[in-house]
């Protein structure tokens, strides 16, 4: 079988939830001989992609003249995407592949397909839903639309995504929609260390609109009032902006509330195993990355009991009510000060994950595709 990878999320991301899962899936179809994985790029900074073998030799001669052009301060991220999308559609024409693989909604390819079939991933209907959120919601979701219609099959990424898929746009066939779920690439850290307080609550990735970060914050204050030795980290998603920084100031809460870096997963799994818990306050996601990877790593979870989480951690996860401060505080609570409850959960979180490899997810988008091709 030869996969033709669509570059796209690769232009866009340098690091990020879908980069990461494609990166994952075709490094693992490219272990077997019989596939061949071609991702037409000159260049891409996704931090994924770099360090996976898919990342050829004459790619990495391409950042050396990439890397000039931004040591000018030349801006390189449309030309990136020009040059990157001129070689796919090449590639295209070329028609010597089985399978379109379409990592994101762009459909500048569509023109160019000449019968040939492709493979959507749906990551989540957040656009559809939470517009307001987003300045390009109505493009995204008007391209998301005209893809779903045209391809051969699509992926979901939980039952939720595609529940919400059909519930929005019922002309969709239910049966050319495949679910499959993602795997976990964080490893739990063993006799290494890393410089944090002892008794921390965290938050992973950006802090903005839908994943509640300010509901967080707020709903928290009265525990780190009682408790001046609890603070909570903010692993990366940024330094805080000057209206973060403003309600941490409103809130008294510069001292008990950090962002902190990290320069790759082995630190953030280390900021997982350190943890109390993990919460996870989000309005709404198709699946949720880092529910897995807290539990890999021995690290409770607080989340909300809506969109996919409680079909994701399942029965390893403390749920609250979605906008209830006081729901949310109580299970931080049970899980910061009662030892047993941690233990049980941190023990339900190691069994729950094991369930979701990417091998496994590899093998079902590997069907996926060879059913795509008719």
């Amino acid at each position: 079988m030869k996969i033709l990878a669509d570059p796209q999320i690769f232009n866009a991301q340098v690091y990020g939830g879908i980069s990461r899962h494609y990166t994952e899936v075709f490094s693992e179809l490219d272990k077997n001989t019989e596939i061949e994985i071609n991702i037409p790029v000159y260049v891409s900074k996704n931090e994924y992609l770099k360090v996976s073998r898919l990342y050829k030799e004459q790619h990495k001669r391409y950042d050396v003249l990439f890397g000039l052009f931004s040591k000018l301060g030349i801006s390189t991220r449309k030309m990136v995407k020009k040059w990157n999308n001129k070689k796919t559609i090449k590639a295209l024409q070329k028609k010597d592949y089985d399978v379109f693989a379409v990592t994101y909604y762009d459909a500048y390819f569509l023109e160019h397909l000449q019968g040939k079939p492709f493979v959507l991933t749906v990551y989540d209907m957040i656009h559809e839903l939470f517009p307001q959120y987003f300045n390009d919601a109505a493009e995204i979701a008007a391209n998301k639309l005209t893809l779903m219609k045209r391809a051969a099959r699509i992926i979901a990424i939980s039952h939720n995504t595609k529940n919400d898929i059909l519930k929005i746009y019922p002309e969709i066939e239910e049966d050319k929609i495949e679910v499959i779920y993602h795997g976990n690439s964080i490893l739990p850290q063993v006799n290494k260390s890393i410089d944090v307080p002892e008794n921390y609550i965290l938050f992973v990735g950006v802090r903005d609109n839908y994943k509640n970060f300010e509901f967080l914050v707020r709903s928290v204050k009265e525990l780190f009032e009682a408790d001046a030795s609890l603070k909570l980290i903010c692993a990366g998603g940024g330094s805080f902006k000057k209206n973060e920084l403003a309600l941490l100031e409103e809130l008294n809460l510069t001292n008990s509330v950090m962002q902190k870096r990290f320069e790759d997963d082995s630190e953030l799994a280390l900021l997982y195993k350190n943890a109390k818990c993990f919460v996870f306050p989000s309005e709404y996601e198709g699946f949720g990355i880092p529910v897995l990877e807290a539990m890999a790593c021995g690290c409770p979870i607080v989340l909300t009991k809506n969109s996919s989480f409680p079909e994701v951690a399942a029965e390893a996860g403390i749920f609250f009510e979605l906008g209830n401060q006081a729901d949310l505080r109580e299970k931080i609570s049970l899980v910061v000060y009662n030892k047993d409850v941690r233990d049980q959960y941190i023990e339900k979180g190691l069994r729950h994950v094991e369930r979701f490899t990417w091998q496994d997810t590899a093998i079902k988008t590997y069907e996926v595709y060879r059913a795509a091709m008719g």
